[in-house]
């Protein structure tokens, strides 16, 4: 065989390889490439203190509260869902409100009014989120228990734990024994509401935009 022939043949072999791509495996959480830092989440402007003090004051992480507004209504303190959540952090008077003024040691709930307004939607908010981490403080990870706060926000956490055990401190026992990305694997796949594991994805993905 000619050598040029030869020098053409091991062109085209090379040429084939270079075109095969790899098979990556992600977890849906984090998806490759990772989130990049986007100044556009921060929103340091006109809540910035408030979400602060809230976060101060209940115990909340401050980047949680952040990434959950971005994600219910992208700072937007007037909308209102067609259930009915409302402003900010999208709250129902009937049920994260009502919790949240029972907490504060107040009775009945908030208007709609109320929750128009930025700074009482974010405390009450905030209020709601520490009720929730509340519930949920036997779980050992800092990762994994914002990402079972966070899937309690949305759908509540009996909701949650009930994908593990019908008892509350086992299913925190099960938790336990898993990694972050074991439990949001289990999420995506027992999950009673379709949206959790996309909703979890969404949120946390503006988190680690902000961080």
């Amino acid at each position: 065989m000619k050598p040029n022939i030869l020098y053409l043949m091991a062109a085209l072999l090379l040429a084939g390889c270079a075109k095969e791509t790899p098979v990556q495996t992600t977890h849906f959480l984090n998806p490759s490439p990772p989130p990049q830092r986007d100044a556009s989440l921060m929103h340091p402007g006109p809540y910035g203190d408030v979400i602060h003090q809230a976060a101060n004051t209940y115990g909340v992480d401050e980047t949680l509260v952040k990434a959950i507004i971005q994600v219910e209504s992208g700072y937007n303190p007037t909308v209102v869902s067609k259930s009915n959540a409302i402003g900010l952090m999208q709250l129902k008077a009937s049920t994260a409100g009502r919790d949240a003024y029972r907490m504060k040691g107040r009775y009945g709930q908030p208007t709609p009014r109320d929750l128009k307004d930025p700074a009482v939607n974010i405390d009450l908010g905030t209020a709601y989120l520490s009720i929730l981490q509340q519930q949920l403080a036997g779980i050992n990870n800092p990762e994994t228990r914002r990402y079972a706060t966070t899937l309690a926000y949305v759908n509540g956490a009996g909701a949650l734990l009930r994908t593990f055990a019908k008892d509350k401190n086992y299913a925190i026992a099960k938790i336990n024994l898993m990694t972050p990305a074991e439990f949001s694997q289990h999420v995506q796949k027992n999950h009673p509401a379709p949206q959790a594991p996309r909703y979890l994805w969404k949120v946390n993905n503006a988190y680690l935009a902000m961080r």
